[in-house]
């Protein structure tokens, strides 16, 4: 964080005591509210270690205070409140109560890691960097890359989001006490950004909420007047409402069916967007006033659903089944708008007391963390649009492209159409879609192939605009070109735009390639920067981790076609020299620094082995640059060998690395002795290493050797796994020791799992 935006962050948040407002709860007050609404939906849970958490945030926040006055503990109190009313683990509540000390506070995450635990250490830190995120509206690359690290923190784990949108949530609304330029930036953000994943994840408690807070403080006079508008006939409006439900509840009965009745106005922003969209005024909106039924069935709702019909004259075309066919973000209920007997048209949305659960909750309703598991599968494919995002990021270097892709993803408020295979499966696309959208909605290879299509039976144009019930065929050609420049001003989904560029991307790669490279050595020499010098392995590699590439072809062809620039990327390479040269010792010296040893042992005694602050002795060398090769991974125990590199001081090896034993007769000139010194294998070091598991597929193998490795407090840095033809299950994991010794043990550990075959330690 740098020191301006800690500045601000401390003149937003955390200022000088100021006289409180007079109406505002104590933090007592609220820390019962939220014991008694834990208890509601987990009365027996033990809630020491909440407790624990929040005497430890009270203390840590003692003194500090917010804009508004109030101690500033009531703020992680509310958002843990917040998070009670999701019905979330304790877990997720605790992170709540701690999520700002780390940032705002002297208590760090090894503070948090120490007293609850690594689970909710990483929660809090997950948050801590998510607070830090600088958004601005008016800087593509850095609102890119905020949202990029917001996804990937999603992608860890879901309960970090789930804290920010509680945390927002709270900040909105306490927002009147903000300057009017604070406002509108938080409140753009909040609709741009949290809102639509707040939908995405299908928690409309916090979502409309947070659309209608937004739009108080961007559009003041247009908020104020609806409000206005629709308060005026809150009495006639209340009399209308009690007297469907009334009738409503009747027939009900009468039918047998057992349900569960309210009535209720849309949120305003809901309706502002329907009057804009359709050019209505208030009054010809037709569901600003909805009734809501709950039943106990799926087979009751299509029951209601008859009796409702036999009621009220229903309104063509405005009946919805989201039960048969869900909308992305796995909301189902039964929308139908109807004519009352006084003219009045409304809505009725029948669903299951379940689906009710969900559409209010979200993947918050899904989410359980009981002993390894993580969620069913309403929740996988509640996050299928996060992986799909996740895609894109590896793919696509440009971050208007991302940008588009992304916002074009989240934006829910477009309608959606459902469209038929000829097998009978549905596509869910955005309103506008075309036969294109649906081919690539299939697979990118069909919509790559694709010459013509069929709906319902006929040839149509492949700009044709679907219909919801449409039924499609998409005809292929091994002969075909690929995709047309032209598609994409046709497309209107993110996923079928994207696709159609990467194919352009992939065809072009080779004269993006060229282009790329002539354009950095363009740079360079405008520069007077000699290439060949910044072009290392290793400072490569740290570029194409920033900028999100899985080889150097990748990143040049981006430079081609423009999606980076060549001094973004000369920038960075000239970056990872300067900090490379600062604490580079050359090989001349370290030769030199041989030879003088080699040279002393010959005139004198044998000289001891000089020690090495990385807790290896190389022989007849003083303190120098030493580092631990990726390839082999040494620890403590390990037979060892140096080899004197190119400008990066010595790299230690195990003798039987792979690289070590095929290194060609010239290069062994270039080995030196070395070896572990005693007390760096009885200290606390830890070392990286990495074993290969071989075992049968099965449920839950990965939660059995992961337990061995908790029980034994070993921190997995890397795990990767892949299943074969034969379902045999090959698991690379890396973690921390201290020992060879200590690796025997969780070695033999895991060997007596069941279904592990062999295990082998990684050599290079």
């Amino acid at each position: 964080m740098t020191d301006e935006q800690i500045l601000n962050k401390e003149l937003d948040e955390v200022e000088s005591p100021v006289k409180a407002p007079a109406d505002f709860t104590s933090p007592e007050e609220l820390y019962d509210e939220l014991m008694k609404s834990i208890k509601k939906y987990r009365p027996n849970t033990d809630l020491t270690m909440i407790e624990k958490a929040y005497n430890i945030a009270r203390k840590a926040h003692e003194g500090q205070f917010r804009k508004s006055g109030e101690p500033y503990i009531i703020h992680p109190i509310c958002v843990a409140i917040i998070l009670a009313e999701l019905e979330l683990d304790k877990e997720t509540i605790v992170a709540g109560l701690l999520h700002d000390v780390v940032e705002d506070t002297v208590m760090t995450s090894e503070d948090v890691a120490r007293e609850f635990g690594d689970e909710i250490a990483l929660l809090v830190d997950g948050v801590t960097k998510l607070t830090q995120l600088n958004y601005s509206a008016d800087k593509v690359e850095l609102q890119a890359e905020n949202l990029r690290k917001m996804f990937l923190a999603m992608a860890k784990d879901i309960r970090v989001v789930l804290v920010k949108l509680a945390d927002r949530l709270h900040n909105m609304r306490t927002m009147q006490y903000q300057k009017p330029e604070k406002q509108k930036e938080k409140s753009r953000e909040t609709l741009e950004i949290y809102s639509p994943i707040a939908s995405r994840l299908g928690i409309s408690k916090i979502k409309v909420e947070l659309d209608d807070l937004s739009m108080k403080y961007l559009m003041p006079d247009v908020y104020n007047e609806l409000v206005e508008k629709i308060s005026l006939s809150q009495k006639e409006r209340e009399i209308f409402i009690n007297g469907i439900i009334k009738e409503v509840k009747m027939h009900i009965d009468n039918a047998g069916i057992e349900a569960e009745i309210d009535g209720r106005v849309k949120h305003f922003f809901s309706i502002y967007r329907k009057m804009v969209n359709q050019n209505k005024t208030l009054d010809q909106i037709y569901d600003i006033f909805a009734v809501r039924i709950r039943v106990e069935t799926v087979k009751d709702c299509y029951a209601a659903l008859g009796v409702i019909h036999e009621m009220y004259k229903p309104i063509p075309g405005r009946f919805k089944d989201y039960i048969a066919m869900p909308k992305q973000n796995m909301y189902q209920s039964l929308h139908t708008t109807l004519i009352s007997s006084t003219g009045q048209p409304f809505e009725i949305q029948i669903r299951t007391h379940e689906m009710h659960r969900i559409a209010e909750y979200g993947i918050a309703a899904h989410w359980k963390y009981k002993e390894g598991g993580k969620g069913d599968s309403n929740e996988q494919a509640k996050m299928a649009w996060l992986r799909q995002i996740l895609e894109w990021q590896k793919d696509m270097s440009d971050n208007k492209e991302f940008m588009s892709s992304v916002k074009s993803d989240l934006d829910l408020f477009s309608d959606s159409v459902y469209c038929f295979t000829p097998s009978g499966d549905v596509k869910n696309l955005p309103a506008g879609s075309t036969t294109i959208d649906f081919a690539y909605s299939i697979h990118s290879a069909v919509g790559n192939k694709m010459v013509g299509a069929r709906v319902n039976g006929k040839l149509v144009n492949i700009d044709y605009v679907l219909k919801t019930g449409d039924r499609v065929e998409i005809i292929t050609s091994q002969n075909s070109k690929g995709p047309s420049r032209d598609w994409l001003s046709i497309v209107k989904s993110a996923q079928a735009r994207n696709k159609i560029n990467q194919w352009f991307k992939q065809e072009l790669k080779e004269d993006n390639i060229i282009k790329g490279r002539d354009l950095i050595a363009t740079y360079c020499k405008g520069k007077n920067i000699n290439l060949s010098e910044i072009s290392k392995p290793e400072f490569m590699e740290k570029t194409m981790a920033k900028y999100g590439f899985r080889d150097w072809d990748s990143l040049v062809a981006a430079v081609g076609h423009g999606g980076l620039k060549e001094s973004q990327v000369v920038n960075k390479l000239c970056e990872e020299y300067e900090k490379k040269k600062k604490k580079e010792i050359t090989d001349q010296e370290i030769m030199a620094s041989i030879d003088n040893g080699a040279n002393n042992a010959d005139r004198t005694a044998k000289v001891p082995a000089k020690k090495s602050s990385s807790g290896i002795v190389v022989k007849g060398v003083d303190d120098v640059a030493v580092r631990f090769s990726r390839c082999c991974m040494p620890v403590p125990g390990d037979e060892i060998v140096g080899f004197v590199t190119r400008g990066r001081g010595i790299s230690i090896h195990r003798t039987d690395c792979v690289n070590i034993i095929n290194l060609p007769e010239s290069e062994r000139t270039r080995l030196i002795d070395a070896e572990w010194q005693a007390e760096s294998i009885v200290n606390d070091e830890k070392y990286s290493v990495e074993i290969s598991i071989y075992a049968n597929n099965r449920i839950g193998i990965i939660v059995d050797i992961t337990k061995v490795l908790t029980e034994r407090n070993i921190s997995v840095t890397a795990m990767n796994c892949r299943i074969n033809k034969q379902d045999k299950a090959t698991i690379l994991i890396s973690f921390d020791v201290s020992s060879t010794e200590e690796l025997k043990t969780l070695v033999d550990k895991i060997r007596n799992v069941e279904g592990v075959l062999d295990i082998e330690r990684t050599r290079g």
